[in-house]
């Protein structure tokens, strides 16, 4: 396992992350989900990825359970805040507030006195974004976050984070948590030349497009049953992969990844890790087995030859358009 600063802080972090939207709580059941973060640790990978509204709250209980008796100082646990948690009014958003009762949540279902990273799930159009930072600033200096970042901001909502925390004197965020995959690429355009200039890095999520880049999926086929594209928790997202053009040029990649010696997945990891503003991919399992498919990706090199032939595949049926940063379809 390679591992990357995160941003411009001392941070280093596994190029390749464990991450448990979907599966902990909800898709998988708990011994399995135990014996894919064993598998994470056991492949090298230290930094693991989760959030409060995952499983309703019931995802990070299961990665708590699951790390309990590892050695704390050699993880970096991440987690989320906005979406709600609860049924009163102030318990989603990013207010003060909601912040406070969500990180002490958080903790408590980690079994962890406190994060690495914690990360704003959304913007909040609704609570002033000074508040927002202050807020988190306030659990750095308490020590119950290390440091601060976002997950599918724009790049203008970044940039005003960034210059309020400049003016204020507050911990900058260091990450933004993106889609990001050989046929998502929005952040191209505006994020990812803004970040590179302001130490910020990306935390990318849905590297195989919820295995479609898998090779998975055939053209004029039902989805394999079991598939991510069978369960209503993930289908809404993978439907829009799931065109015959999108499924026949991902085929085409196949002879790609097997003359590189990779499996599809393994291809797809890599070509997100290629890009220098990516800290860390995040995988998601239900399997021991995938996990270890997976983390084959870290240290692979692509060449230019290579990276030009999977755009020639996929390049009519890309997604580039900064508008869609936080497209309704994503997940939360």
């Amino acid at each position: 396992m390679e591992f990357r600063h995160l941003g411009r802080s001392g941070l280093l972090v596994s190029e390749i992350s464990y991450g448990n939207w979907i599966t902990h709580g909800s898709q998988v059941e708990e011994d399995a989900a135990k014996a894919c973060v064993r598998a994470a640790l056991d492949e090298g990978i230290t930094t693991f990825d989760t959030a409060d509204v995952y499983a309703g709250t019931k995802a990070e209980e299961v990665l708590g359970r699951a790390l309990k008796g590892v050695r704390r100082e050699g993880l970096e646990i991440f987690t989320k805040v906005y979406w709600p948690t609860g049924p009163g009014p102030n318990d989603r958003g990013l207010s003060r507030k909601h912040i406070f009762e969500s990180i002490h949540g958080s903790l408590r279902r980690l079994q962890t006195d406190y994060v690495d990273l914690y990360q704003a799930h959304r913007f909040d159009y609704s609570t002033p974004l000074e508040e927002t930072l202050r807020a988190f600033d306030d659990l750095v200096r308490q020590g119950k976050v290390l440091y601060v970042g976002v997950s599918e901001w724009t790049a203008d909502q970044i940039a005003q984070a960034l210059k309020i925390a400049d003016e204020m004197g507050f911990d900058r965020i260091v990450s933004n948590q993106p889609q990001y995959s050989m046929l998502w690429r929005v952040i191209e355009a505006e994020i990812v030349p803004l970040s590179r200039r302001e130490g910020v890095s990306q935390i990318v999520w849905s590297p195989i497009a919820q295995g479609v880049l898998t090779g998975k999926y055939l053209p004029g086929q039902a989805p394999p049953a079991g598939s991510r594209a069978t369960d209503p928790s993930g289908s809404n997202f993978i439907s829009r992969y799931l065109d015959d053009d999108v499924l026949t040029r991902v085929q085409q990649l196949k002879p790609i990844a097997a003359d590189l010696g990779l499996s599809m997945a393994q291809l797809a990891i890599a070509w997100v890790l290629q890009n220098p503003n990516v800290a860390s991919a995040i995988i998601g399992a239900s399997r021991p087995e995938q996990v270890r498919d997976n983390v084959k990706a870290s240290g692979v090199k692509l060449d230019a030859d290579v990276l030009k032939k999977i755009d020639e595949i996929l390049d009519p049926v890309v997604e580039r358009d900064p508008a869609k940063t936080q497209s309704p379809a994503t997940r939360p």
